[in-house]
Parts: C-alpha cells; sequence; structure tokens
C-alpha cells in the first residue's frame, strides 16, 4: 500500500518548495555561538568532542569550532577539536570566528597550522544602518576593515568566510558594498546573519536572492552563500527554508535552539525538515541522543513538548487520537501507525508513537497498554485502570499501572 495515495500534500502541490537534487549543507554553531546563551555552561572538552562526534555521525557538514581568540582556554578547545577531526579522519570540516581584526584571525592560522587542516575564517562584523549609528562607524570604514581582514586571512592561507552582522536590517548598497569588497579580495564564502531575529521569511528570500543575483553572480567565483538566522520572532527554520529556496547554499543552526537570547536556528529541525522535504537523506537515528547530550553538558533542558526530540512529542494519551494510532498498528503497518496522527514519522529519527494511559483516554489504550506488555486483557483490570485514569490529573506512571493491573 502507497501511503501517499491517501495524504494530499499542500505542501507540495505546487511544486516542491526546494527541488529534488538540491545540494544544501548544514553549519552548526552549537560549540560557539551557541555557547552564547546567558543560561549555559561552556561543555568540558571531553563533552565537545563528543559532541563532535555525534555531529559527525548525523552527517552535519561543517562546525563552529570556537573563537580562539578569546583566551587560552578557547585557543585550547579549538585546536584539540580540529585534532580530533584529523585524527579520526571526520567528513566534517571546521571554522572558527573571528572579528575583522588581525589578533582574532592569527590565532586561527595557528590551529589550522599545528593541527594540519584548513580551518575556514569567519570573519564578523556589523553592518546595519543602527549599529553603524551606536558605534560611529562610516561604511567607508567597515569597507576598509573588510578588505584588511580577508587579505591577512588569505596570506595565512586560510579559507576566507566574511559576515556582516544584522545584515538583514542593513541597506542594499551597504550589503554589496561590503560583501563585494569581501570576494574581490579573496573571500570564498559569505554569510548573510538575521543577528537579531528580525527577518520574516518573505525577508529572508529577499536577501538571499538579492545576494545571490547582485553580488555572488556578478562575481564570476564560486562563493558559497550562506544563511545564519536566530529565533526571536519563532521564525528561524522557516527563515532558513525561504533562505534556501533564495539561494542560500548552507543554513547555521544551533542544538536546542541554544544562543544569544532566544537562540539560533535549531539545527535539529533544520535536519527534520530537510529530510522530510527529500533535500537530505541520512540515518538521523541519533539526534534525539545529540540534543540530549548537548542539553547536559550545557546544564540546559529540552522542553517535554519540543519537536521531535522533547519527551512529548510522540506521546499521546488522548483517547480518540490513541485510538486511530492503535487500529493502524492491528493493521500491521508502522509506517501508517506513524503517520496517521503525526505529521513527522517517529521511525524516521529512532522514534516511536506510544500510547499513554490519562483522564482523557479511552479503553482501547488501557487494551493496548496491556497487550503491548503482554498482560492478561479482561473487563475487570480494563474498567479498574480506566476508572483510576480518569480519577488521576495526570497521565498513570508504569508503577502505578502494574499495580492496577494485578488481579
Amino acid at each position: 500500500m502507497n501511503l501517499n495515495d491517501y495524504i494530499y500534500d499542500w505542501n507540495t502541490a505546487g511544486g516542491a518548495e526546494i527541488p529534488a537534487g538540491r545540494a544544501v549543507t548544514l553549519a552548526d554553531e552549537t560549540l560557539r555561538d551557541g555557547l552564547q546563551n546567558p543560561s549555559v555552561k561552556d561543555p568540558s572538552i571531553e563533552n565537545k568532542l563528543r559532541i563532535l562526534h555525534l555531529m559527525e555521525e548525523l552527517g552535519i557538514e561543517s562546525v563552529d569550532i570556537g573563537l580562539p581568540g578569546a583566551g587560552p582556554r578557547a585557543f585550547a578547545d579549538t585546536l584539540r577539536l580540529a585534532q580530533e577531526i584529523v585524527s579520526c579522519r571526520m567528513k566534517i570540516r571546521p571554522y572558527a570566528a573571528a572579528r575583522t581584526h588581525e589578533n582574532d584571525i592569527r590565532p586561527i592560522a595557528e590551529v589550522s597550522q599545528r593541527a594540519g587542516i584548513p580551518v575556514e575564517a569567519a570573519m564578523f562584523l556589523g553592518s546595519s544602518p543602527i549599529r553603524r549609528l551606536a558605534e560611529d562607524w562610516t561604511v567607508d570604514h567597515l569597507a576598509g576593515l573588510t578588505a584588511h581582514a580577508v587579505d591577512f586571512a588569505v596570506r595565512e592561507s586560510l579559507p576566507a568566510m566574511y559576515v556582516t552582522e544584522d545584515t538583514i536590517r542593513t541597506d542594499r548598497d551597504t550589503v554589496k558594498l561590503l560583501y563585494g569588497t569581501a570576494i574581490a579580495h579573496g573571500a570564498t564564502a559569505i554569510v548573510l546573519c538575521d543577528t537579531v531575529g528580525h527577518a520574516t521569511p518573505r525577508g529572508a528570500f529577499n536577501l538571499t536572492r538579492f545576494a545571490v543575483e547582485e553580488i555572488v553572480q556578478p562575481s564570476g567565483g564560486h562563493i558559497r552563500v550562506d544563511w545564519h538566522g536566530h529565533n526571536d520572532r519563532g521564525l528561524a527554520v522557516a527563515n532558513s527554508i525561504a533562505a534556501i529556496m533564495g539561494g542560500a547554499d548552507q543554513v547555521h543552526g544551533a542544538a536546542n535552539s541554544l544562543g544569544e537570547r532566544v537562540g539560533n536556528t535549531p539545527i535539529e529541525l533544520m535536519l527534520v525538515n530537510l529530510r522530510l522535504m527529500g533535500v537530505i537523506d541520512r540515518d538521523l537515528s541519533r539526534l534525539r541522543e545529540y540534543c540530549q547530550a548537548v542539553a547536559r553538558a550545557t546544564g540546559t533542558s529540552i522542553p517535554p513538548n519540543y519537536p521531535v526530540v522533547g519527551h512529548d512529542a510522540f506521546r499521546t494519551a488522548t483517547g480518540v487520537h490513541a485510538a486511530a494510532i492503535i487500529k493502524a498498528y492491528k493493521k500491521g503497518d508502522p509506517l501508517l501507525a506513524n503517520l496517521v496522527y503525526s505529521g513527522v514519522p517517529s521511525h524516521l529519527f529512532g522514534l516511536e508513537q506510544i500510547i499513554e494511559i490519562g483522564p482523557m483516554s479511552g479503553r482501547s489504550n488501557v487494551t493496548y497498554w496491556l497487550e503491548k506488555r503482554g498482560l492478561p486483557v479482561g473487563d475487570d483490570v480494563v474498567d479498574r485502570i480506566l476508572a483510576a485514569a480518569k480519577q488521576s490529573a495526570s497521565v498513570l506512571t508504569e508503577s502505578e499501572l502494574l499495580a492496577l493491573a494485578r488481579p
């Protein structure tokens, strides 16, 4: 049975948002920009290495390994991560952050040389008119900093990634001048940023399309275009997809939406959506493990209702919903069970639908729970469990249910 015959997909009624075969990569900012969240703790290097290996398992293509110019510990951790990539022959590509200043770029060159691997230098500076007003900067001053920084990175044999902060609120002429300057001086990647979470999907699309058509294509070079978004309006994932539609080659994100204020684009949800849209096809069964590892290492928590990796993402105790899932399971079709009351097939992410028993449950919940555990099913035990559930203020625990199931 082809379940596509039973789902009318308005998402693709006018054609795929991102055409099949379009190459899109992801850059993970968890270990640098994600750690700017004021509530996180900086993980130990052992935890950072574990997180790095999980990124590799998930097929994430690039990783920000730190800002080595920030101090001795930052340098040591950045170097160790680069060395791990080399010694374990990982496919993931490292890059490191720097202000457009030699003192920040030079440590990246040292990390690259000591580890024996190219480390892309992500050189950033503020660009928006409102930032220029606060800082008393002129556009000519920013263009000069851009040229000098990119020149220095190229002399140090570093791949040059040029980043402007708050690009989404920067005027066209300034965007064109700064990125044009960076490319002219040897930048091979440009990053468009929604630093304060101002963008809407249309804005992300418009900016990216402008950069591709008005800056990159006229340059004649093979320049990668990246999108880096924040989630202040709750639009980060939608904006990232819109940026891809506008021509972005790579999207940045951080695990569990970590980052300044409300955080960056959640990279796990980009993996989920790109997989469901058919843009990527890879094993994502360790996605929850990755998110949980980051939460433990940073001293943060994943909300129970968080999409896909949250504790409640595939749990239901509502009778009518559970009944539909149970009927699908009884047809011997796990995929049908995954789709009948879920927009995300849990099995693609190493998870499964879970039927709980609580005050909104029906007899089918109880019968399914008993059958799944090989326990006797009879009217008396079903009635006893259901009566207790109806009186409960929450879902019954496993121990409570086992006690009720005893004769």
